[in-house]
């Protein structure tokens, strides 16, 4: 589907997966370097289809294998390019130690997870089986990723000037942590107009921190995460975890939906915050009280928001395509004040809005 770029919004009728490569193009990206995987490949097709290195000058590459793509990354991070790569769970799987590496040399960057069944070679069907691993760090260390969780395929536009934004804003690698529902599904998505991409001038200027070679008036900049003086290593990751406090703080995105006057309180993201929105619409007109929270930003979690509604609540139900992952950061959060129930399908499998509320009705009438 090649789209003529203009300085002018537009409305297309896309796939999420088509919406992140042109988002990418018209945020000023330098460059994408990815390997294909189902479901998420239409973000690599349509970046070679769309051909922005003849416009933009947008480098977008096939590289050997994810574990090569992520390394790129590393290097164009370097420079502070605006630099991405996008695949589905077993490739961020690969990809997990180079995350890990970014993170510690404190590189912005942009990672895409369009996620499907696991584990192992699982499905090509959608899944939220990697909330651990992007939440938690899939790699090794200490360290956090900022984590945004689209519902459809604007955000998914949307989100990714945000995630560069934020990436930039903390030197941090970002993650958008998608299903492949929204990955696959089509929608009429609001492109923006082109921003131009930094110019390496603005980039000497901006990042003083970046490889952009050594002018007369400054040491050379060395890049690493490596630190073999165990203060010295102490110390980067004591700097890294107050900059993970700072995004608790200042970072959290999140929609709400009927909470004001909620008894209970429905928890899902991605693909299943907008079933659960039908459930809530459903309980309602049973009379029932039911409020819809759906976190955006997985990391930082909205925490503080849960804590708040827990006075009023008599019970919470977190709804995922998992066997239970956010429900534990749930729990976390609640910390035994009220029931915290789970419902969740695996392999694949979309439940209804009918098949929610009527896991939901079973966990209040316990």
């Amino acid at each position: 589907m090649k789209i003529k770029r203009t300085d002018m919004a537009e409305k297309i009728l896309m796939k999420g997966n088509e919406a992140i490569a042109h988002a990418a193009i018209r945020c000023g990206c330098d460059g994408y370097f990815g390997y294909p995987i189902t479901p998420q490949s239409e973000v690599m097709e349509t970046l070679m289809e769309e051909k922005p290195w003849e416009t933009t000058g947008m480098v977008v590459l096939q590289a050997e294998s994810e574990t090569s793509s992520i390394n790129m990354l590393y290097g164009g991070a370097c420079c502070a390019k605006k630099v991405m790569t996008s695949s589905s769970s077993p490739g961020i799987s690969l990809m997990c130690e180079g995350i890990s590496y970014l993170a510690g040399a404190e590189l912005p960057c942009l990672v895409v997870n369009v996620v499907r069944g696991g584990p192992g070679l699982g499905t090509i069907q959608p899944g939220q089986g990697d909330y651990f691993q992007a939440v938690k760090g899939g790699g090794h260390g200490d360290y956090k990723t900022i984590v945004l969780a689209p519902s459809s395929a604007q955000e998914m536009y949307d989100f990714v000037d945000l995630s560069f934004e934020l990436a930039f804003k903390y030197r941090t690698p970002a993650m958008i942590l998608a299903d492949g529902i929204v990955g696959q599904m089509m929608e009429t998505v609001e492109l923006r107009p082109i921003k131009p991409r930094i110019s390496n001038e603005e980039i000497i200027a901006k990042y003083p921190w970046a490889t952009t070679g050594k002018p007369q008036n400054r040491k050379q900049n060395v890049i690493t995460s490596l630190a073999m003086d165990a203060a010295v290593h102490e110390k980067l990751n004591q700097n890294l975890q107050e900059k993970y406090k700072i995004m608790e703080r200042d970072e959290v995105r999140f929609e709400t939906v009927n909470c004001e006057d909620a008894e209970h309180l429905i928890i899902a993201y991605g693909c299943m915050a907008r079933i659960c929105e039908s459930t809530v619409e459903q309980a309602r007109k049973e009379g029932i009280k039911v409020g819809l929270l759906r976190p955006i930003t997985l990391f930082p979690f909205p925490t503080n928001e849960i804590k708040r509604l827990v006075p009023q609540l008599k019970t919470i139900m977190s709804v995922e395509l998992s066997a239970g992952q956010m429900v534990e950061d749930i729990r976390l959060a609640v910390n035994g004040k009220v029931p915290v129930n789970f419902f969740g399908r695996l392999g694949g499998i979309v439940p209804s809005p009918e098949e929610v509320l009527d896991a939901f009705k079973q966990s209040i009438s316990k």
